[in-house]
């Protein structure tokens, strides 16, 4: 019986690669030694990680320490699971299909709603960079002085540095970003170890969850807060297109590799992102919540409070650089993946520097307006606004998600097993419906 004519199209028909200026460009070793070759895929997952510890989820963490002490350690373990599986598929449907999502929903589906997920893409990479704008106009002024107004004009110069990597090679936009989070982690790890938190109840809390929970009001709507927000839409995108640098054989063997090992580097990125946002938690509950300070959410009002309460010489000032470098990091991820949701679904194609412009723009005017009218205030409410509009959008991307991985004409071997669908399409229906009550509840007031 003859195959269906459309079928074959599209298994044979080509396509342009995802950033096609570093597609394949990433020498993987071929070493009969496995270690070996999964040094070479060691980067995206940390490029992706970035997304996960970015401003935009400090303000939820350093609330829930603060109010309700190690309690919602729970919410950030759960919250990092759900990421590293979605974040598992979309290295699948990269590797599998040679497209990125963006590319796979343009190939799928019709014009008008092409243009529609085009759109809610570009919305989340904004209000993304928005919280970066935010994050790092606050940390300049912790750390020189500089008025927020000038901090927000500041950060647009850091398309010099996009370009000056981009133009150096994928490996060292990757080394960068590693840089950053190590910058982060060991800032956090400093500042754990002379808060002298109570590693036991840590333990317990980081895989129990507390039954105050759900008869507490508050303590509920931050922990959805921190599940609803955590996953950032952009990165599906770009986590399926930056997979493809690498250099690895592009036959069923070398693919099934290659998911694996792109898996295990984006889990262990992951897995550091979980460790910076529990560090967050655990350093406000350590600090704030066990001192009586519990009304601790703004970023400023944590700078602030950190040296005198730790009696640490320099403690705030860890805390600002590794806010400077958490702001920087999402930065250069932002350009990347503004570069693969224009080119996937509208085939069109700007510079990187011309790009970072673009997306600047569009989180600078708000902030500009904000900050000059309503200062450090305004620009906290605006870094939450910022997550909530993420958080609106982003089944947008997972439901595309879960169906391709899930269609065998697509996927071939490598689709979705029965259990992995039942999983991701229960985990994507939970985050619709978290995102859709915590959108609610900002709409109501409370």
């Amino acid at each position: 019986m003859p195959a269906n004519p459309s079928t074959m199209e599209r298994k044979t028909k080509p396509h342009r690669p995802s950033l096609p200026d570093v597609f394949s460009s990433v020498r993987v070793s071929t070493s009969p030694q496995l270690w070996r070759r999964a040094l070479g895929f060691i980067g995206p997952g940390f490029l992706i990680s970035v997304g996960y510890m970015d401003p935009g989820n400090w303000a939820t963490d350093l609330a829930a320490g603060s109010r309700f002490g190690y309690k919602l350690l729970f919410a950030i373990m759960v919250s990092n699971l759900l990421a590293i599986l979605l974040q598992g598929l979309s290295i699948k449907l990269g590797v599998a299909t040679e497209q990125d999502l963006a590319q796979a929903c343009r190939e799928h589906y019709s014009k008008p709603v092409t243009i529609g997920l085009w759109v809610f893409a570009e919305v989340a990479i904004a209000a993304c960079d928005l919280a970066e704008v935010i994050g790092s106009a606050i940390a300049l002024q912790l750390l020189f002085g500089i008025p927020l107004l000038v901090g927000v004009l500041i950060t647009s110069l850091d398309v010099l540095l996009i370009l000056l990597l981009q133009n150096r090679g994928f490996r060292y936009l990757e080394a960068v970003v590693i840089v950053l989070i190590a910058t982060i982690g060991v800032m956090f790890a400093i500042e754990i170890f002379f808060s002298h938190p109570q590693w036991s109840s840590i333990a317990w809390n980081l895989f129990v969850p507390s039954h105050e929970i759900l008869s507490n009001g508050t303590m509920l709507y931050i922990a959805i807060g921190i599940l609803g927000a955590t996953v950032m839409p952009h990165n599906l995108y770009l986590h399926s297109a930056i997979v493809q640098t690498r250099d690895y054989p592009r036959t069923t063997k070398g693919k099934r590799e290659a998911i694996l090992l792109a898996s295990l580097d984006s889990a262990a990125a992951l897995t550091m992102a979980l460790l910076v946002n529990a560090a967050i938690l655990i350093v406000a509950a350590a600090v704030f919540h066990r001192s009586g300070h519990n009304g601790v959410a703004e970023i400023g009002d944590a700078y602030k409070l950190l040296t005198p309460l730790l009696g640490v010489a320099g403690a705030s000032t860890m805390f600002a650089i590794a806010l400077l470098a958490s702001g920087q990091n999402s930065t250069l991820t932002g350009t990347l993946a503004g570069q693969v949701v224009m080119e996937g679904f509208l085939h069109l194609r700007l510079a990187p520097w011309k790009r970072r412009l673009l997306t600047r723009l569009l989180a600078i005017v708000p902030t500009i307006i904000v900050t000059a009218l309503w200062g450090m205030s305004g620009t906290a409410r605006l870094l939450i606004l910022s997550q909530v509009i993420l958080s609106m959008q982003l089944s947008f991307a997972v439901f595309p998600l879960m169906a391709f991985t899930s269609d065998p004409k697509k996927m071939g071997e490598f689709v979705n097993r029965p259990w992995l669908r039942i999983l991701g399409w229960t985990s994507a229906i939970l985050i619709a419906g978290l995102n859709g009550w915590l959108l609610v509840q900002v709409f109501l007031g409370h």
